[in-house]
C-alpha cells in the first residue's frame, strides 16, 4: 500500500488549486488519436503546449473531455506523463481516475508514478448506490494512494450532507466537482464541508451556469471550451471576475446558449463538438473514439459559424 499524503501536503496542493482557480479556468484537454483510432502521443504533446501557455488555474488530463473511459493503462500513463512534463511544476496537474475503487487505484498509482499533483475521482462504473457505498469507494482510494482528491458527484454519485461530512474529514480529499446543477443540495454541501474545502462547477458547458453556481459560494469552473477556444474561455473569466453583466450577457447570448443548443442534438456531443471544434482551429486532436461519434457535416457547418462569431465576440 502506498504511504498516505500528510495533511500538510493535501493542504499544499489545495492551496495551490485555490490560487490557480482564482487567476484562470480549470482546462481539461483533449486526448489526441490518430486517424486509426490509435493514440497519437506526439500530436497530444504539441495540443498540450499550446493549451497550457494560455495558463490556465489547473489542468486535468483523461478526465471526460480527454475521453478516460476509452484509454488503456499504458495509454493513460503516456497522457499523464506527458501531461506533467508539459505542466513543469508551473501548473497543477489533476488526473482523472475511475471505475470500482479497485481499478481506480490502479490508474491512481500510475497518476502517482507519473508525477500528477492530485485525482479526480470520476463516477464509478454503471450501478446506482447506497451513501454508505460512495463514502466507503472514496475511503477505499483514499486508503491506497497518497494523492489528493476530488470527488466527483455527477451521474450515478450524488453525496448526501452527512456523506460529504465523512468524505471531507478524509486527510487527502480536498474538494467536490459537481455536476448536477442541483443548487439547493450544493448549497447544503457547501455549509456542511470544512472551511478551505474546495467546490468546482462541473456541469456541462459550465459557462452557462456560472453565475449561479457562483450565488452559492462556487465561482470555480471547468471549461470545456477552453480545450479549443481559450481565448472565448478565458473573456468570459474575465467577464466574470469583473462583474461586466453586459459582456457575460452577450457571450452566452451569442455563443455559449447556440453552441449548448448544439450540443444537445446527439448524445456524447459534450466531447465530440469541442474536439471537432478544435479540429476547426487546426490543433491536432483527431477524432473521437468509439461509443463516441463524430459530427456530421451539417452539424459541423453550424459548429463552424458558431465558432466564428464567438471569436469575432472577443476580438
Amino acid at each position: 500500500m502506498v504511504g498516505i499524503a500528510t495533511d500538510t501536503e493535501a493542504e499544499r496542493v489545495a492551496q495551490r488549486l485555490r490560487d490557480g482557480m482564482a487567476g484562470g479556468v480549470l482546462s481539461f484537454p483533449l486526448t489526441s488519436f490518430a486517424p486509426d483510432g490509435s493514440l497519437d502521443p506526439d500530436a497530444y504533446r504539441a495540443y498540450l503546449t499550446g493549451t497550457l501557455a494560455t495558463a490556465p488555474g489547473a489542468v486535468f488530463p483523461a478526465c471526460g473531455t480527454g475521453e478516460f473511459f476509452s484509454l488503456d493503462e499504458d495509454e493513460y500513463r503516456t497522457v499523464v506523463r506527458a501531461t506533467v512534463e508539459a505542466a513543469d511544476g508551473r501548473t497543477p496537474v489533476v488526473a482523472g481516475i475511475g471505475y470500482g475503487w479497485a481499478q481506480a487505484l490502479r490508474f491512481a498509482r500510475i497518476a502517482e508514478e507519473a508525477g500528477a499533483d492530485a485525482l479526480l475521482v470520476m463516477p464509478h462504473y454503471l450501478t446506482a448506490a447506497p451513501q454508505a457505498g460512495l463514502v466507503e469507494q472514496v475511503r477505499r482510494i483514499a486508503a491506497g494512494t497518497r494523492l489528493p482528491l476530488v470527488a466527483y458527484q455527477r451521474g450515478q454519485v450524488t453525496f448526501s450532507a452527512d456523506s460529504l461530512r465523512e468524505i471531507a474529514a478524509l486527510p487527502t480529499v480536498i474538494g467536490v466537482k459537481d455536476g448536477h446543477s442541483d443548487l439547493d443540495r450544493l448549497q447544503r454541501l457547501t455549509l456542511a464541508a470544512p472551511d478551505g474545502f474546495l467546490f468546482f462547477n462541473g456541469a456541462s458547458t459550465a459557462e452557462i451556469q456560472a453565475r449561479a453556481y457562483a450565488t452559492v459560494g462556487v465561482p470555480a469552473y471547468s471549461s470545456a471550451v477552453h480545450a479549443f477556444a481559450p481565448e472565448i474561455a478565458d473573456a468570459f473569466f474575465a467577464a466574470l471576475r469583473a462583474d461586466d453583466e453586459a459582456r457575460l450577457t452577450t457571450l452566452l447570448r451569442e455563443f455559449y446558449v447556440p453552441l449548448v443548443e448544439l450540443r444537445d442534438r446527439v448524445p456524447g456531443y459534450a466531447v465530440s463538438l469541442v474536439k471537432a471544434a478544435a479540429r476547426l482551429r487546426g490543433l491536432p486532436v483527431g477524432p473521437v473514439r468509439a461509443p463516441l461519434a463524430d459530427p456530421g457535416p451539417r452539424d459541423l457547418a453550424d459548429l463552424e459559424k458558431v465558432l466564428d462569431h464567438g471569436l469575432g465576440l472577443v476580438g
